[in-house]
């Protein structure tokens, strides 16, 4: 747990560019505007050295080439002290090779150094549109109570071998019935995903309210048994 939050372990291939828009960007920054005033996404001087945490992003085409590696649009490093964000706080990831520990991406700002373990979870189902990775000291705390999938505690963040354990454990649980996990390795680390912007974040909020009272798994009538 003594690791510094926010530092980014890949090597980055990085270029200045101005920030582009998207069609949903509105809906994304809404989304985003309501973790944070959740305080799953922000920035606390007594949490984590004081630096921010959490991100979002949002998968883009072209998506009819089984061939072409996920692109995203993630926001940036070190954003979380802002309620909103606009098109400069995030930049879009060309490509991700968790294998190189390598990104290349452009933008006005660094992507978040979670940029593999978003890349991870696109990589493992192509219908997956949108990743949320938050911190939830509630949720986190109780992963075996809620009988969440979790990676291993010791797989630090930000790294190939977190990109790995997340291929891994994606591959082995029903994520169209549940498409959440825990990070043991990473304080508070949780991540949703979902083919739609909706289901990503409804998923976190019924967690939240789980965890808050104090519901176990066999309760919350999702199924995250293995396959």
């Amino acid at each position: 747990m003594g690791e510094q939050e926010g530092v980014t372990k890949y090597h980055l291939e990085f270029s200045p560019s101005p920030g582009r828009t998207f069609p949903d960007f509105g809906r994304l920054d809404g989304w985003r505007t309501l973790l944070h005033r959740l305080q799953l996404i922000g920035q606390d001087p007594t949490r984590y050295g004081g630096l921010g945490y959490g991100n979002i992003s949002r998968r883009i085409g072209p998506f009819d080439s089984p061939f072409q590696p996920a692109r995203f649009i993630i926001s940036g490093t070190q954003t979380g002290q802002l309620e909103r964000l606009g098109v400069e706080h995030f930049c879009t990831v060309l490509a991700a090779e968790p294998s190189r520990n390598r990104v290349v991406a452009e933008g006005p700002v660094k992507p978040s150094s979670e940029a593999l373990t978003h890349a991870a979870v696109y990589a493992s189902n192509e219908q997956v549109r949108y990743v949320l990775h938050v911190h939830s000291p509630e949720i986190w705390s109780q992963t075996q109570q809620l009988k969440i999938p979790a990676t291993p505690r010791d797989v630090p963040y930000g790294t190939p071998q977190m990109a790995a354990a997340v291929h891994s454990l994606l591959r082995s649980v029903d994520i169209e019935n549940c498409p959440i996990f825990s990070m043991l390795g990473h304080e508070d680390g949780i991540v949703s995903f979902g083919r739609t912007l909706d289901e990503a974040g409804q998923i976190l909020i019924r967690y939240l309210a789980l965890a808050l009272s104090g519901i176990r798994g066999q309760e919350t009538g999702i199924s995250c048994r293995s396959e």
